[in-house]
């Protein structure tokens, strides 16, 4: 029987433990560039089995966010080799979650003021961060889409591709597809985003194509052991609906179980919120998406995220529900989650006026057991 504590392998990569730490963008990247406050943050973290880096864009029409590090400048692709380092030095693994957030983005964060890109032209009605004239960040709607050209879609896939071997090439041990929570991929999976007419819209194996040629893309680029994807069935993130997740879900995990991934990362219910959210006339079954996953070849590790604490973190893994366990917010506060969680030590709580945007406060300033003993 697995253990929390105990390591295991996500493909080609070695965890220690099975606590993973989950994506979280902050906001302190100005200029998309990683900088040393962002070093020392990933560095005070390294215990985590893994640590899953807040979304990367891996192109500025991708950016839906301000102050979010990149992948698509030199200068980040140096920046990100320090915080690489710092986490190799300390015994972490890390790997970078690649993005494009599609429609979740302003005019002025996209290239000459341009309208973010869609499936199609369907406002997600949500909010983004941008940085004022004055230099303070503000929550905004975001911007009204444009659907993509059908010439246009190989061209992303191509970002990808790029961007999978940029957080190679800047000393990460693999990177996470960014499937999830209403961004552009989820966007062309559910039917409320996509209402293409043409190989890209429609039936679920049409809506899932541009998600599978991301992820042919990647791993021919990189390795499949050394690629996860993070897909979340039934969230409601950045206005995003499906009628009939379970059929869609299940085809993806079957697709992706004969592709060799070192993990597949799923969100439980409403991403930070209910996890027994759900969306269609029945309650979303994820042990089925997991059986079509394996059923079909599918060896990777099986990650689960949304709501779990030590001990529902503990059963998951213990019981053979799950290979590991992402924590977000957990992480925020609690630096040294992973000795907390074995000491069954109190933990920090989370200051939330401090999650997006600022320097030190809120986000290196969280003590370390040893500090308050």
């Amino acid at each position: 029987m697995a253990k929390l504590f105990d390591p295991t392998s996500f493909g080609d990569i070695q965890l220690a433990n099975r606590i993973v730490m989950a994506p979280l963008t902050r906001n302190r990247s100005p200029r998309a560039v990683p900088n040393d406050l962002n070093v020392t943050y990933y560095e005070q973290r390294a215990a985590a089995g893994l640590i899953i880096t807040e979304g990367t864009p891996v192109t500025q029409q991708g950016q839906g966010y301000a102050d979010v590090p990149g992948l698509y400048l030199p200068q980040a692709i140096d920046g990100w080799k320090k915080v690489t380092d710092a986490v190799h030095r300390k015994g972490g693994k890390i790997v970078t979650q690649i993005w494009h957030v599609g429609r979740v983005s302003h005019t002025s964060l996209q290239p000459n003021g341009g309208a973010p890109v869609a499936p199609s032209a369907i406002p997600a009605g949500s909010k983004t961060y941008v940085i004022n004239p004055d230099g303070s960040g503000a929550f905004v709607d975001t911007s009204d889409p444009r659907a993509l050209e059908l010439s246009e879609i190989p061209g992303i896939v191509e970002d990808f591709r790029k961007g999978a071997r940029a957080a190679i090439d800047a000393g990460f041990d693999g990177v996470e597809i960014h499937g999830a929570n209403g961004y552009l991929i989820d966007q062309f999976l559910k039917s409320g985003a996509n209402q293409r007419t043409d190989e890209y819209g429609g039936s679920i194996e049409n809506r899932a194509r541009f998600v599978l040629e991301v992820v042919d893309a990647v791993t021919k680029e990189i390795g499949a052991g050394r690629v996860g994807i993070r897909l979340s069935p039934v969230t409601p993130g950045n206005g995003i609906t499906e009628t009939n997740p379970q059929p869609l879900f299940n085809y993806v995990a079957e697709q992706l179980g004969s592709r060799g991934l070192a993990f597949i990362h799923v969100i439980e219910g409403a991403t930070g919120g209910d996890r027994n959210f759900s969306q269609g006339d029945k309650p979303f079954d994820y042990q089925e998406m997991k059986a079509a996953y394996r059923k079909a070849g599918g060896t990777g590790g099986w990650l689960v995220n949304n709501g779990y604490d030590r001990e529902s973190a503990k059963a998951a893994v213990e019981s053979g529900y799950a290979d590991a366990v992402a924590f977000g917010k957990l992480f925020i506060a609690n630096p040294d989650l992973v000795q907390r969680f074995k000491d069954n030590a109190p933990l920090n709580e989370a200051d939330k006026s401090t999650f997006y945007g600022g320097g030190a406060k809120g986000y290196t300033d969280y003590p370390a057991l040893e500090a308050v003993a």
